[in-house]
């Protein structure tokens, strides 16, 4: 049986998985295999250069960044295998993970670390112009050079494109909020910042259905939702803020989640509605998704999976 079994290899799962290590532990990482569309690494291998993660004051590639983890966690003695989990069972203890080859292990504990995925539109050009213009994440991308003092486009109506826009608002020249309807869902209070900020400009009834540009993104093309009229919008960026999937459908229903999918962790702690259960990262975070703060969770779910190992 094993002591603690990690499973998502982003920068929670990879510092829970070190502090374990550390601990003498022996944990046992299941990086996944292409798990939610997304190689190991999580969602960090798909992002470009990395400018905010302290230590860096060059900035890294997400996915140099996710390769020096996972070397640091092999140093530490964790113990790593690439394939993903396709179920659980924890209903009784030991907990019983099932693997996609169908072979079971047993463990003590388990960290849930499968982050989250953002939701994107599949229109001609999303892939080819991904991080060439397009993205999902303005805290992370929107002061790269790329973005200065251009026209950037935020797609979305809720809280999140609202704080999305307003950001890339210090960077960009202008920027264009696209939402499908003819009222945002935002908080009153964000929509009144949002309108009276003249760097930022509303296409209501609006949804992109073609990004164009050449080697990066130029301008996506817009259909209005009422006359079915299409234009053209010169941009140099694209940023979604339509939402995100956490990965927690293996789970079965087995640990509490909220509306939207995300495990419910206690305030302050990455302890989930099973004992011996933890959850780090994006995957029990639905409001700030940021490497950094996925790391500090997985530290706080390594501490607390280890003060659980010493009671049991």
């Amino acid at each position: 049986m094993e002591q603690v079994v990690i499973i998502g290899s982003g920068p929670a799962g990879h510092t829970a998985a070190i502090y374990l290590g550390r601990a003498k532990r022996e944990p046992l990482m299941f990086e996944g295999f292409m798990a939610g569309g997304i190689a190991a690494g999580g969602q960090l291998t798909t992002t470009e250069t990395i400018e905010n993660f302290p230590g860096f004051a060059d900035g890294i590639l997400g996915s140099e960044l996710m390769e020096q983890m996972r070397r640091q966690s092999l140093k530490n003695s964790v113990r790593i295998v690439t394939e993903t989990v396709a179920s659980v069972d924890f209903s009784k203890k030991p907990f019983v993970l099932t693997l996609e080859s169908e072979e079971n292990i047993e463990a003590k504990s388990v960290i849930v670390a499968t982050g989250a995925n953002a939701k994107v539109l599949n229109i001609p050009g999303s892939k080819q112009y991904w991080q060439k213009g397009i993205s999902a994440c303005a805290v992370c991308d929107g002061a790269l050079p790329i973005f200065r003092n251009k026209t950037i486009a935020v797609v979305g109506g809720g809280d999140t494109a609202m704080g999305e826009a307003e950001h890339l608002a210090k960077f960009a020249s202008e920027v264009v909020i696209i939402h499908r309807r003819d009222e945002f869902r935002a908080s009153l209070v964000l929509q009144e910042r949002i309108k009276s900020n003249p760097k930022i400009k509303i296409m209501w009834n609006s949804i992109p259905i073609e990004f164009k540009g050449g080697k990066f993104l130029e301008s996506v093309v817009l259909q209005n939702t009422l006359t079915k009229e299409k234009t053209e919008l010169g941009i140099s960026g694209f940023f979604y803020a339509i939402g995100h999937n956490p990965n927690t459908e293996f789970l079965g229903g087995q640990l509490k989640l909220d509306e939207q999918g995300f495990i419910i962790t206690k305030p302050g702690s990455t302890k989930t509605s099973v004992e011996g259960v933890f959850a780090a990262g994006d995957v029990q975070n639905p409001h700030h998704r940021q490497a950094i703060i996925a790391a500090g969770s997985g530290c706080l779910a390594a501490l607390e999976c280890e003060e659980f190992i010493n009671l049991y």
